[in-house]
């Protein structure tokens, strides 16, 4: 009996460890690939660069020739600053898209659905035909700085305006912001709609690559502004993981596990707010990253949100510089945006989930 009762207590503390290291695991698998990807990046596109030169231009052999100072040209100044972006453009998305699916309960939830998204879109839209016109000419030499500026004040008005919206005495109803976000979306989608109206051949060649995505014009500086804010999110993520994890079960029993939900709540419209925000001023709007990698991720790996939510940010960094890499190389020297690529995958896969709840739901 007494050996009976000491294996009983020992299991819970065996499969609490066995869960630890097959999460250890994941994360390390995912890295790993993710170094790769990078490695694979680092040598790809219009200017390649040859696996047997990347030490050198990487500077970790000493060798000094006009190629390598070439490749060390290419990579610093360009290549590795997209990267970085990239990646981390693509984990901020995807660990939006995982907050967001555990807020609302729901896989099909995405950071685009509340319109921050479309909200960034309209004042990066406006940008471009505002300093490209005679009354704002004075300001056309820093619209590539105003840019992004712009993007991201137009993500954080639409997120106050959000909150405002659906918060009443204190408490904030999830089903009201998503109403409210739908139809935020269309208002910027027709103020998007009468700016393509009224712009000109080069306007609108530049709001269509905006809309579709891109990371080229990136920069050290743009790519340094990333950095604090994912940094940020992943130190918040660790804190709201356990209460995403119970509101699975529903706002009372929420509750009464000890979770503050109306805090909760804001903590987490916030940071998907800013997350998506910064991404968007950065990169565009590029789709289907939030919904796809945290619902495929899901299937694999659970619904633990400590594990899920770096995993998300990890996936997504994958994705986006998997999907960067082949958006300058597969019509090299010419550039895709990145959007057509996340749309091409992303679409069939949402199409799936889609037919899947269905199916769960018996409509």
């Amino acid at each position: 009996m007494s050996v009976a009762i000491g294996t009983e207590a020992r299991s819970p503390d065996r499969r609490a460890s066995t869960r630890r290291q097959s999460a250890s695991l994941i994360i390390l698998l995912l890295i790993a690939v993710l170094a790769v990807t990078a490695i694979v990046a680092l040598t790809l596109g219009a200017a390649g660069i040859p696996l047997s030169r990347l030490p050198a231009a990487l500077g970790l052999t000493g060798e000094s020739t006009a190629m390598t100072a070439r490749d060390q040209l290419v990579l610093w100044s360009i290549r590795v600053p997209r990267i970085a972006a990239a990646a981390m453009v693509g984990g901020l998305l995807a660990a939006a898209g995982a907050i967001m699916q555990g807020l609302f309960r729901n896989p099909l939830a995405d950071p685009a659905l509340v319109g921050v998204s479309s909200g960034g879109a309209l004042a990066a839209a406006s940008t471009i035909v505002f300093t490209d016109s005679r009354f704002g000419e004075t300001l056309r030499f820093l619209q590539t700085e105003l840019l992004p500026l712009a993007a991201f004040a137009g993500s954080l008005a639409t997120t106050a305006i959000l909150y405002g919206i659906s918060s009443r005495s204190g408490r904030t109803s999830i089903a009201v912001f998503l109403l409210a976000g739908v139809a935020i979306t269309a208002i910027a989608n027709a103020g998007i709609g009468l700016l393509v109206f009224v712009a000109d051949d080069r306007q609108l060649r530049d709001i269509t690559f905006w809309m579709l995505g891109s990371m080229s014009g990136v920069t050290r500086t743009k790519a340094a502004v990333l950095a604090p804010v994912l940094l940020i999110g992943l130190v918040a993520c660790t804190f709201i993981a356990r209460g995403l994890d119970l509101l699975v079960l529903g706002e009372a029993d929420a509750f009464h596990g000890g979770v503050d939900v109306e805090r909760l709540k804001r903590i987490s419209i916030v940071m998907v707010s800013a997350m998506t925000g910064v991404a968007v001023s950065i990169s565009g709007v590029i789709g289907f990253v939030g919904i796809v990698v945290p619902h495929l991720l899901r299937l694999v790996i659970g619904p633990a949100h400590r594990l899920l939510l770096p995993a998300s940010v990890l996936s997504g960094a994958i994705l986006m510089v998997g999907a960067d890499t082949l958006a300058r190389t597969i019509v090299a020297p010419a550039e895709m945006p990145i959007g057509i690529l996340t749309a091409a995958v992303g679409a069939p896969v949402f199409l799936f989930i889609l037919l899947r709840q269905r199916g769960l739901a018996s409509l």
